[in-house]
């Protein structure tokens, strides 16, 4: 058995909405491949890695959260170590499917909520609005704990360290708000709201004193560590949909 790719992309598209955010990446198929898809990749980011897995996988499509063409990167020609990851995609008839903002968002599968589903949040929220669309999710822990015991549960759901900015690390911590990936100064949008602390994937050298002297707890734990859990969850809404093709997610080393 086999899915038709434009009934694929019918069905991300309807399930995305990649009309409804202004981003900064082409959603939807950057790159057309087969058309019929029996095995489904997924990955965070489409890179010489994971394409090529896809590809000795059997796959004939590949879906992520980052895809290989960004607006801010401008008219580029297929040549050097980004025209491999093209190349590669088009001499083995690999689909590439990509949605960036629109993963972030999504309130049943973004990387925020599920994210913060993982962490046991209660009363998930949209949180912290990017262009009229929320592009992350803030909650209640369901157990208040220390700034440093969240710091080490976070560790243990994420497989990763995390960077902890705070200005008491025994302070009890109640509410929480999630931006994964690069959302590194959007911390005063969760001071904005009153809440206790904030998690996205990296920081900066300003960030750790500007965050501590304002009074919340800032977490970084890691760009690729904590955009894991959206596009496993999109993963997952395709199994259920779609029981008539193999799907699987493959994982590259990114400590960023």
């Amino acid at each position: 058995m086999s899915l038709n790719q434009n009934d694929l992309l019918q069905y991300l598209n309807q399930q995305m909405n990649p009309q409804f955010f202004e981003d900064y990446a082409p959603n939807g198929l950057q790159i057309e491949g087969s058309s019929q898809i029996t095995r489904l990749a997924f990955a965070v980011s489409a890179t010489q890695d994971s394409i090529k897995k896809a590809i000795d996988w059997g796959a004939q499509g590949l879906v992520v959260h980052h895809g290989i063409f960004w607006k801010y990167q401008g008219a580029r020609t297929v040549t050097g170590a980004w025209g491999e990851r093209v190349k590669a995609c088009v001499k083995n008839d690999l689909n590439l499917f990509a949605y960036h903002l629109p993963l972030d968002a999504h309130a049943e599968f973004g990387n925020a909520v599920a994210l913060g589903i993982q962490l046991g949040l209660t009363q998930l929220a949209p949180f912290a609005l990017y262009k009229k669309q929320p592009m992350g999710s803030k909650g209640t822990l369901a157990q208040p704990m220390t700034a440093k015991e969240l710091k080490l549960k976070l560790e243990q759901v994420l497989n990763h360290s995390v960077i902890l900015a705070s200005p008491d690390e025994n302070k009890i911590i109640k509410t929480m708000g999630i931006i994964t990936g690069g959302a590194n100064n959007d911390w005063v949008k969760a001071m904005e709201e009153g809440l206790d602390a904030y998690l996205t994937g990296e920081i900066s050298e300003y960030n750790w004193h500007d965050a501590k002297e304002a009074g919340i707890h800032f977490f970084a734990g890691g760009h690729h560590a904590t955009e894991r859990f959206g596009i496993l969850a999109l993963m997952e809404k395709v199994k259920k949909n779609y029981s008539n093709i193999d799907v699987e997610f493959f994982d590259s080393l990114n400590p960023a």
